[in-house]
């Protein structure tokens, strides 16, 4: 007797970035107000960072409630009716439940239950690692469309007084519906992780020595100049290899998209990979500041909302982060 054949889903050869939506903490935070607790001042941060002000969220509001603007706002620009969306994937560590998902609450309040949705922590390069799921998912035949959401409220899992990370945060979300393309408009995800570098940059306890009275809530922490060192010189490595598996050259780019987590280190890799001139690179950490899963998105947001003319062509983007993880891709801007 025969073994019967199974039928096999079979997707679209190429996906692409329909639309962006965004969402940033109604709070603007200037340096002034955070130079207390950490015994600072503007013109230090200022040069540090590059950043002066950053977005932070009301108490009231949370992780989900800015996810669920920025999707809302994707998924009405993307002109795709909300029910045929199937795949919701939210990148995202600052979710204060550990379960329910994220995305599922966002699939429902934004019109597309029963989609599959779930949740994924890859910190600062869960965005591109949701963007490489989202585009493999749809062309395997496994959903048809899909929303992309990097979402974070940092200021939750904040120390004030930490004076390695506590003034680089923000609060966020950003958003993109991905679909089906005639073109190639995701390129190849060069992705990975480093867990030997784990205690570089993460939390300081676990929600275990929180509930025993071990130690306080767990609030982030860096090793800031093994960060810096890591992502300037690793990074730049892997974010020429995005290029180089896209099959262009840096001169073929548009935008440069990186992960805003330090004006020095966008800087710094701009250099590295030898940009022309002529492409613009993201530089929304100024007035967001870090916002970990969400600042591709958001930093892609502003970016065509102030070069429309880059609506179309070609934009390297790469997250790194606690884990350490990594992910970058060459995407074709909505």
């Amino acid at each position: 007797m025969s073994t019967p054949r199974l039928n096999q889903a079979v997707g679209p050869r190429f996906t692409r970035i329909l639309s962006f939506g965004a969402a940033r903490g109604s709070l603007v935070v200037p340096n002034d107000d955070l130079i207390g607790p950490i015994n600072s001042s503007d013109e230090w941060i200022r040069q540090r960072t590059g950043i002066i002000t950053r977005t932070r969220a009301p108490h009231e509001v949370l992780a989900v409630d800015l996810a669920t603007e920025a999707a809302s706002e994707a998924v009405r620009r993307s002109g795709i009716a909300p029910a045929e969306i199937d795949l919701v994937l939210i990148a995202t560590i600052s979710n204060m439940q550990q379960t329910p998902s994220m995305s599922a609450v966002v699939a429902d309040r934004v019109g597309a239950n029963p989609a599959a949705a779930y949740d994924l922590n890859a910190a600062c390069a869960g965005y591109a690692y949701a963007i490489a799921q989202a585009d493999a998912l749809i062309r395997a035949g496994a959903a048809h469309y899909a929303l992309v959401v990097g979402a974070e409220k940092l200021s939750d899992v904040v120390d004030p007084a930490d004076r390695s990370i506590s003034f680089l945060l923000g609060d966020g979300a950003g958003a993109a519906v991905i679909g089906p393309s005639d073109e190639p408009g995701i390129g190849p995800t060069v992705w990975g992780s480093d867990g030997s570098k784990a205690d570089t940059v993460g939390m300081d306890h676990t929600l275990v020595e929180f509930r025993d009275g071990e130690a306080g809530w767990p609030t982030l922490r860096q090793d800031g100049p093994s960060v810096f060192r890591w992502a300037v010189w690793e990074m730049a490595k892997v974010a020429r290899q995005a290029i180089e598996a896209a099959g262009i050259t840096p001169d073929d780019l548009a935008a440069f998209v990186p992960h805003q987590a330090n004006m020095r280190i966008i800087d710094e890799f701009a250099k590295q990979l030898k940009l022309p001139e002529s492409v613009v690179i993201a530089r929304d950490i100024e007035t967001t500041g870090n916002t970990s899963a969400a600042s591709i998105p958001l930093a892609a947001h502003r970016l065509l909302e102030e070069h429309p003319e880059l609506s179309g062509r070609l934009a390297l983007q790469i997250g790194f982060g606690a884990g350490l993880v990594f992910g970058a891709q060459v995407v074709v801007l909505p």
